[in-house]
């Protein structure tokens, strides 16, 4: 079976999680945490950086940062992963769905002018499946209502919008270093900001808003989100090599994109000529020419040892966030979306044979 995922950790990752083990630093206090960070801060072109025990907590971590909470409304995609939602509920506040455009499966700049009102705190893009968002855009609208930005880039490291490295916009940005992330750390995420009293702030919440003055005195209610030196470690070998990365998966995106351009009923992974799309996933659409549907084009491949996901549901026809209103692209791209095998291990002779099966099905 060809897998949609799976990390390559040939690198520096046991010499430094070795070095972990042998000098005993295990916990959040060693050395490679704060390396991770400031790694990750410079890739970025940020000044600060604040790494957690998640992607998730990262989201979170970066709207309570914000003074985002309970009355307010943050403005996220209708298509995206559950978790971007999520930590806007767990916050208090009430997630406000906008539908994706149809070119690039982004956010749709063009229609947050109509969702934003006096309890509109904030705008939440994501970079999905490795493709920036509209960033001039969002930032722009965001700026004329006094709106907070906070980039979810956590399937974009290494992607650029208009040369600009995905995880530099925004009042703060987000990543994640889950398994099948371009950079993994097996659970993790981190925040990065330009400004040092946010750093100040997300640093004093996610160590159990203890005091910098007294141990153990804690003034507010804050949150276990730290990371731990050994993902740390992971981490900084992993984005000692996020350029190889993203080269590799640019490379098997032409490929994939070379084979499959002549496979009637497919569109293509997208990319705008302002972007450089990392391809976290090589994802395409199975249009309605396609002689079989989406899920019977995954369970073909599957009986032909190659695995797929789905794309997100979209969050709005989910129980926890039912919405009556109708977001078509979103609707649209999530009943077609498929994600493709997309390791920076896979050999041109696997794209070759996945893209072999792919043209036999469409007859």
């Amino acid at each position: 079976m060809i897998p949609v995922a799976e990390p390559d950790l040939k690198g520096n990752e046991l010499k430094y999680v070795t070095d972990c083990v042998v000098t005993e630093w295990i916990s959040s206090l060693g050395k490679y945490v704060r390396a991770f960070e400031e790694r990750m801060a410079e890739f970025c072109g940020r000044r600060y950086a604040v790494s957690t025990c998640n992607g998730t907590a990262a989201l979170h971590l970066a709207l309570v940062t914000l003074g985002i909470g309970p009355g307010d409304e943050v403005i996220v995609p209708a298509l995206t992963f559950v978790a971007t939602a999520n930590a806007v509920s767990y916050t208090g506040a009430t997630p406000v769905f906008v539908d994706a455009e149809r070119d690039y499966w982004q956010l749709d700049p063009s229609l947050l002018e109509g969702l934003i009102n006096e309890r509109t705190k904030a705008i939440m893009p994501v970079d999905l499946y490795g493709h920036p968002a509209d960033m001039d855009a969002i930032n722009e609208i965001a700026q004329r209502h006094h709106l907070y930005v906070i980039e979810d880039a956590a399937e974009a490291h290494g992607a650029l919008y208009k040369g600009q490295p995905c995880g530099s916009f925004g009042d703060i940005s987000c990543f994640s270093f889950f398994g099948n992330k371009v950079i993994t750390t097996g659970e993790g995420g981190m925040l990065l900001m330009d400004d040092a009293d946010l750093c100040e702030r997300a640093r004093f919440l996610h160590n159990h808003a203890m005091s910098t003055t007294e141990r153990y005195f804690h003034p507010e209610i804050g949150y276990n989100y730290r990371l731990t030196n050994v993902q740390a470690a992971l981490g900084l070998a992993q984005a000692e090599r996020l350029d190889e990365f993203v080269r590799i998966k640019r490379d098997n995106a032409a490929l994939y994109a070379e084979h499959l351009a002549d496979v009637p009923g497919i569109t293509l992974a997208p990319e705008a000529d302002w972007a450089r799309n990392v391809y976290w996933m090589y994802s395409i659409l199975i249009d309605d020419d396609y002689p079989i549907s989406r899920n019977a084009f995954q369970v073909a491949l599957k009986e032909r040892g190659v695995d797929t996901r789905p794309f997100f549901r979209a969050i709005h026809t989910m129980p926890c966030h039912q919405r009556e209103e109708s977001f078509p692209v979103a609707e649209y791209l999530s009943a077609r979306g498929v994600n493709l095998p997309s390791s920076v291990k896979l050999t041109p002779e696997n794209i070759a044979y996945i893209c072999q099966q792919i043209a036999e099905l469409a007859g």
